[in-house]
């Protein structure tokens, strides 16, 4: 593993071995994040603090990039170590607090222009989508909030990060699967699943319209959920945005209702979006599943990754 800081004036402090070392990776939400250990002097201390950006290589391919949240540094008896930590380049969106406004129609382009390209972020990818005719943007939201209600409410895109810190605003290509069978070396695994919290229906409420539109998780209500919301939406909503913001609602609440947990020996098994075939034999749960997280890292054990898996 190859790992650097980059500082506020274009300086770059390459960082020694590491002792020890974690990254997540997650669909967008929560943000990921890294932690790492390393022998460091205590006598170069000071030039940590200009340290603002973070970033990984293994085996030649970028693995991480993201912003310095926390360093410690100092000195016992086993000598100087440096402990670092931070998150992905959405800490950035999540940080910072966007000025409430109104907006005529609002375009991707004015979503971009506004609430991301200010922090120097750059995008991958950007699926085709709708313009949002009275979008608002509610004092006191961060830049995440706004960017997530435009794409996931209105466009059903889930705004993520790549592992090169680019804003990723497209659906997950499922163009290959993992599969996880007899001849992959698992270490654990556990299968859980979760009836509370999940959703069998929720009320879209309009106060302006003075409508209620229904909105149902016909699998779980068939097999006797019973849990309603009641959603209550801004007087200038769409008939699409209540639509989807119910939908939205059941499918967050129920997003881990069935959820497997792998670990494997070995470092970056697999990526967030990534389809997985599980075939093993003493899983309580196979099938095709969708990668929601995962951590990989090195400790006093050696190398793993854990996976967690959602049912797709």
């Amino acid at each position: 593993m190859r790992a650097w800081l980059e500082c506020y004036d274009g300086r770059t402090l390459s960082m020694p071995d590491l002792l020890e070392w974690r990254m997540e990776y997650t669909s967008g939400t929560p943000c990921d994040s890294f932690f790492l250990s390393c022998i460091w002097e205590p006598d170069r201390a000071e030039e940590l603090a200009d340290a603002v950006r973070f970033g990984a290589e293994q085996d030649g391919e970028r693995v991480f990039s993201g912003v310095v949240d926390e360093i410690e540094c100092g000195w016992d008896g086993s000598g100087g170590r440096l402990e670092l930590s931070g998150r992905g380049m959405a800490a950035l969106l999540l940080d910072n607090e966007a000025l409430g406004c109104d907006y005529q129609v609002a375009t991707l382009a004015d979503i971009l222009r506004d609430h991301v390209t200010p922090y120097g972020i750059r995008t991958a990818g950007t699926a085709a989508l709708p313009a949002v005719p009275g979008f608002s943007v509610a004092a006191g939201s961060s830049e995440w909030q706004v960017l997530y209600q435009f794409a996931r409410y209105y466009g059903g895109v889930e705004p993520r990060f790549d592992r090169q810190g680019r804003l990723v605003l497209e659906p997950w290509r499922d163009t290959a699967r993992r599969i996880i069978d007899g001849s992959t070396a698992v270490s654990s695994l556990a299968w859980r699943y979760r009836r509370y919290g999940v959703l069998s229906q929720v009320l879209v409420r309009d106060r302006t319209r003075q409508t209620v539109q229904p909105v149902v998780n016909e699998e779980f209500d068939r097999r006797g959920g019973q849990c309603r919301r009641v959603l209550t939406m801004p007087g200038r909503s769409s008939y699409q945005a209540m639509r989807y913001s119910g939908a939205y609602q059941l499918e967050q609440s129920a997003a881990e209702r069935s959820r497997l947990e792998l670990e494997l020996p070995g470092l970056f098994c697999a990526w967030p979006g990534e389809l997985a075939e599980v075939r093993l034999e003493r899983a309580p749960h196979g099938g095709l599943w969708r990668v929601s997280q995962t951590r990989t890292g090195v400790d006093s054990r050696g190398e793993y990754t854990r996976l967690i898996l959602n049912e797709e």
